[in-house]
This record gives structure tokens, sequence and C-alpha cells, in this order.
């Protein structure tokens, strides 16, 4: 198996790297150097610049507005995008339901629809998770009932990022409730500025506010709005998750994160002498990078098996679970390295500001948002379940 880039890769990944480091604002990769959340609008700014270049939905079929990349291209672009600090794209739109329309919707749901996430006037949020139903999403309870021409919508939905963003939801709903769970869903398409919709933001650990709660109160949706055949909507959630599992290692993440580790190891002094001199920590960071190399061997190992047609099997739970863990190892690391400057909230007599090195003062916010990594896109403990699965042949 060939594990180098072709002559035409390598060439894309030089275009795509000319391409950042002249459109790529410089304001806001600095942000995202820094650790900081991008705002709202640098998103949407970032979204803007990527479409007008035709790559803000690379994998796109060229029929919708995208470029038919592949999976080694898409790859390259989010690996460099993630070294330059580029924000990363909001997956809600482009990722899962874009996909999703393709393969499921009607032709009327996929001119409405796909032009609008590309283009920026519909941000979308999703509606999975459930405050019983989050890893068991067999379980859930919010329910639609036909109504004429609309389905009455009633329930709830958590954990719903960037929600406060969002002025559409794509959700899963129980529209049967007799017989296997899987088979009562039904995926519906629903604008959040309907009458008996409330968003209420949750505050995270590190103090930001990122995802939300979704209350629905006999909120009518109109019939055309159901994605696929009523009751079916299982095998489309499972689709969805197929695609937002895509590159979810975030190898690009990892090796950015690394390489500010090292940086502040060589700025932080222990003894009189850089951190990076230090035998024991420098031991953690050997250990961690010749993981995080055997990592980006086995992601271009799935990527080669998949540019050839390959079916991938488990692999991408095992690179779900393997990017996360380190992450939250290099998140960890960092953390150790800044001591008490990593306090999350420091007292009026501390100001993490003045005492982190430049560029880190937001390193433990990023730490504790990070915890929630090997949870979202189904958990490391399912994904676990699933590796035994398949190995055991059960």
């Amino acid at each position: 198996m060939d594990l180098a880039f072709s002559p035409e890769q390598q060439a894309f990944q030089s275009e795509v790297r000319a391409f950042l480091a002249e459109a790529l604002p410089p304001e806001i990769a600095a942000r995202v150097g820094r650790g900081e959340e991008p705002t709202r609008d640098d998103m949407e700014r970032w979204h803007a610049i990527l479409n007008d270049k035709g790559w803000l939905a690379g994998t796109w079929p060229e029929a919708f507005g995208g470029q038919g990349w592949g999976p080694i291209e898409l790859h390259i672009f989010e690996e460099e995008c993630a070294l330059a600090n580029a924000p990363r794209i909001v997956p809600f739109g482009l990722k899962m339901l874009g996909p999703v329309l393709m393969k499921f919707g009607t032709a009327e749901q996929q001119a409405e629809y796909l032009p609008r996430i590309l283009d920026g006037r519909d941000w979308w949020c999703q509606g999975y998770s459930e405050p019983g139903a989050g890893s068991d999403l067999a379980s859930l309870k919010t329910r639609a009932d036909r109504d004429g021409d609309h389905y009455i919508v009633n329930g709830q939905k958590t954990w719903t990022t960037l929600g406060q963003f969002a002025n559409r939801i794509f959700c899963l709903v129980r529209t049967k409730f007799d017989g296997k769970p899987q088979e009562g869903i039904s995926f519906l398409l629903i604008d959040l500025d309907t009458a008996g919709i409330e968003m209420r933001p949750i505050r995270l650990i590190e103090g930001g506010y990122e995802v939300n709660e979704v209350f629905f109160t006999d909120v009518r949706v109109p019939v055309e709005n159901l994605v696929g055949e009523e009751n079916a909507g299982w095998t489309i959630a499972k689709y969805l998750l197929g695609h937002e599992r895509t590159n979810i290692a975030g190898t690009g993440f990892s090796v950015q994160a690394f390489a500010q580790l090292k940086s502040l190891a060589r700025q932080v002094t222990r003894g009189g002498k850089p951190l990076i001199q230090n035998p024991l920590f420098a031991a953690r960071m050997a250990s961690l990078e010749a993981e995080l190399d055997a990592m980006r061997l086995t992601n271009m190992r799935m990527l080669s098996k998949a540019a050839a047609g390959g079916r991938l099997t488990a692999e991408p739970s095992m690179l779900k679970i393997k990017g996360t863990v380190i992450r939250q190892a290099i998140n960890d690391l960092s953390r150790r390295a800044l001591g008490p400057a990593a306090a999350p909230f420091p007292s009026e007599d501390l100001d993490n500001l003045a005492i982190a090195p430049p560029g880190h003062a937001h390193n433990a916010a990023g730490y504790f948002n990070n915890r929630k990594i090997s949870i979202y896109g189904g958990s490391n403990e399912i994904q676990r379940n699933i590796l035994a699965k398949g190995m055991m042949g059960r």
C-alpha cells in the first residue's frame, strides 16, 4: 500500500497552502491560534471566502456546487486548514444535512435547501440527542403526530451545538410508538422561527456557551419537511452519523496542538532550564509524538483504502477513539506545562493573561472544552463496542 501522496495530490496540497496564505484573514487565524473560539462573524466570513473559491463543500458533487473531492483531497484540505489556524467548517449543514438531502431528499428539497447552505442563508443545527437518549439514540421520545398536512412536534433536544446561531434544525422524531424503537423514527426539517420553539443556552465547564437545549411545544411542521419515508429515519440517522465521523480523527488539529505544546515547553522554565529539557516531561512528549505519528499512518492507510473503493469497517471507530484520546492527552500535557497559569478562573490576584506565555492564555479553556470530544459523534465507549462486535464477528 502506497501511503505517499501522488504528484497530483502534492500539487493540490501546494495549491491549498497558497490559497490559505493569501485568503485566510490573519486576525481570524490569530484568534484560532491563541485558542479562542472563533466568533459567529469569523465563521460566516470564512465560509463565504471558501464558497467564493468553490471549496466550502469540496466533497459535494459538482452538480450540487462542490468539487467532487475524494477522501484524500478532503484530508489534505482539512489538515492544511488546521495547520494554518483556520476556523473549522461548521459541519451541520455542509457535512451532515447536505449529503442526507442528496441521497434521501426530494428534488424540491435539494433545490430549496442546498444552495442556502452554501451561501449562508441557512445555518443548521442538529436535533439528535435528548436528556434520555444520547448514546442510546433509538430511545428518543420527541414525538411528531400527524394532523392533516402538518406534524405536531412536542419534546426536547439537548447538546445542540451552536444552535444559538441557527435558523433551522434537522430533527429525529418519533412517529410510531409500537414495534422496535428504530422502526418508529422520522427525519424532519424545522424552521426555528416556528411558534412553540424555545432555545436555552447551557453553560459549559470552561464558562462558554456553545451548546443548547431546545424545547418543542405543539410546533406545527409541514409534511413536505419530512425527509425520506415516514418511520424510516433510523436509516438516515446512521447515514448522517457516518458522514459526521469522516476525518473525525482530526489529525491536523492534533499536529497543530502538539507544535504549540513544543513551543510552550521551550518557553516555560523549571529549575532554570526550559521544560523541554526536563527528562520526565521530554519522555512524555516523545511518547505522545510516537502515538501521533502512528495515528497519522493509520489514518493514511484508511484514506488509501477508501480512495481505492475499499469498505471501511472498524477503522473510523478506531481513529475516532485514538484521535480524541491523543488530543486530550496533548491538552493535559499543555495544562501541566503551564502549572498555576492553567487555572481556568483566576482569582483577582492572579492575572492569567500576564502569567501564561503569549498565545497560551486560553489553554485551560481548550482543555476543559475538549473533554467533550470523546463523547460527541458517538462516545468512545460506543465505538469500543462497535470494534469489539466487529472483531469478534457478533
